[in-house]
């Protein structure tokens, strides 16, 4: 049997254009097709427009919503409305950053490939692989979280071997669905996506109609430091729209659909967002000492059933968002290894299904394993700074690549683009600034390890090329010959 020719490889069953019984391996595909779906690195094209969407929604909107309202709340009272307004606008002109860069580029890696291209390799693999860590770490945190949701409906399934069962469930069942293929993954980001905005809009309509005017009485203002820091609060609520742009590679059309999948995933969590605070403040009176808001909200004017379908709605945002953690994890060591950054192995694609599998099962046995090692992973707090490296590298990136004018045009340009870009790093300078010694230490510590794999991988590589100039022949002659 002869194997099927490169050009037409990429339309495999697995990318979910077509069902199965399309596909016969001497089966010859047609070339239009190939040329839409497939990829320069041998992924395929299979996320669209609103795919795009979905998943950014999917990764930004995870557990945090679910609590913050009332934090905020404890903070500055009503005041958290506007707190929730002016982090939206402050997050956007980095997202604007993002659009900019991001539409000069159409392949895998996200702020890795930005921060690779603008400053160099080191830098660019030390940003990816402080994302790769946050990624893992989340995942591993967000799992948890969400075998303790599950426990409001089986709580024996909480603790103990079934908790262990559950976790493992949770990896296994991801980890094959973005094995077996891109298409998969998108649809299963789709269906979550419906599924947990359909919960907060039915919590947001029926909430509207039992607003009490009273709770929204403002008191004396609020200080500037306590109104500086419940906007520091909440802008980790927005972010992890950047997990979107490391799937690039598998984007159809990502530097026309990665700048519109951006703005329109920022505005529609900021009204959902500014919504939920209203429905919160206007329906609950002691909100400020709510462990879990929506829920308590929710069962004042909806009833133990209310209280239920937010819970179910719990569930199923968390789930949605360990499917895009996955997704995108998974692609950073495949992006990182293509350009020499990591072992080359990590850079292969599955024959069939054409999705990088190797760098998805490390990425996924890493995460099943800090999962099962407690419930949240302390040891490895670099989350913030992680992600406030990869804006800055971004937006810093952005009057750079003007000013150089190489690769790509952009396909999306920010107006008074360097000025945006410099209030985004006043920003995420701030944000830095503010973020605690236990967080410096550890980012440090995990900088210092992506150093040091950085290093051995490299040295492994010439080891290899040096292995097979040697058989070749093609290596240096001995002195004298």
């Amino acid at each position: 049997m002869t194997a099927p020719r490169p050009e037409f490889a990429s339309l495999d069953s697995g990318d979910g254009l077509l069902p199965d019984c399309f596909f016969h391996p001497d089966r010859l595909q047609p070339l239009g097709m190939v040329m839409r779906a497939a990829s320069p690195t041998g992924l395929v094209r299979g996320i669209r427009r609103w795919d795009l969407v979905a998943v950014m929604i999917n990764a930004i909107i995870g557990a945090g919503i679910f609590g913050l309202p009332s934090r905020v709340f404890a903070q500055v009272g009503p005041y958290s409305l506007i707190a929730f307004a002016a982090c939206g606008l402050v997050v956007m002109l980095i997202v604007l950053c993002f659009a900019e860069v991001g539409s000069r580029f159409d392949e895998t890696g996200g702020p890795y490939l930005y921060a690779r291209e603008a400053f160099g390799p080191l830098v660019g693999f030390e940003v990816g692989w402080l994302t790769w860590v946050t990624r893992v770490t989340a995942f591993a945190a967000n799992c948890n979280l969400l075998v303790e949701y599950l426990g409001y409906f089986l709580p024996a399934w909480g603790a103990g071997w079934r908790r262990s069962v559950v976790i493992t469930l949770v990896v296994v069942t991801l980890t094959a669905v973005n094995l077996r293929g891109v298409r998969n993954a998108a649809m299963v980001s789709n269906i979550f996506t419906v599924g947990k905005l359909l919960p907060i809009a039915l919590f947001v309509m029926a909430g509207l109609f039992f607003l009490e005017p009273g709770n929204f009485a403002t008191p004396v203002a609020p200080g500037f430091h306590a109104f500086s820091n419940s906007v520091l609060l909440l802008v980790y609520a927005f972010t992890g729209f950047e997990m979107a742009t490391i799937t690039s590679g598998e984007v159809r059309d990502p530097r026309r659909n990665l700048p519109f999948a951006l703005l329109t995933s920022i505005g529609v969590v900021m009204l959902l967002y500014i919504l939920i605070q209203v429905v919160c403040i206007g329906t609950l009176p002691a909100l400020a000492d709510s462990r879990r808001p929506l829920l308590d909200a929710g069962a004042r004017f909806l009833g133990g059933t209310g209280a239920a379908v937010i819970a179910g709605g719990v569930l199923v945002s968390i789930f949605g968002n360990l499917n895009v953690l996955v997704l995108a994890a998974s692609r950073l060591p495949f992006a990182m290894a293509g350009r020499g950054g990591l072992l080359r192995p990590l850079a292969a694609t599955h024959p069939r299904f054409r999705t990088p599998h190797v760098a998805i099962l490390v990425t996924a046995a890493v995460m099943l394993v800090l999962t099962l090692s407690g419930s949240f992973v302390y040891a490895v707090t670099v989350s913030t700074i992680a992600r406030l490296l990869s804006y800055t590298a971004t937006c810093a990136a952005l009057p750079l690549m003007r000013r150089r004018g190489r690769g790509h045009p952009a396909h999306f340009l920010v107006p008074a683009g360097p000025a945006v870009a410099a209030a985004a790093l006043l920003l995420t300078g701030w944000l830095l600034a503010n973020s605690t010694w236990r967080e410096a230490r550890d980012a440090g510590i995990a900088a210092a390890a992506g150093l040091l794999v950085y290093a051995a991988s490299r040295v492994k590589q010439a080891g290899v090329k040096n292995d097979e100039s040697a058989t070749s022949g093609t290596g240096p002659r001995p002195v004298g010959r």
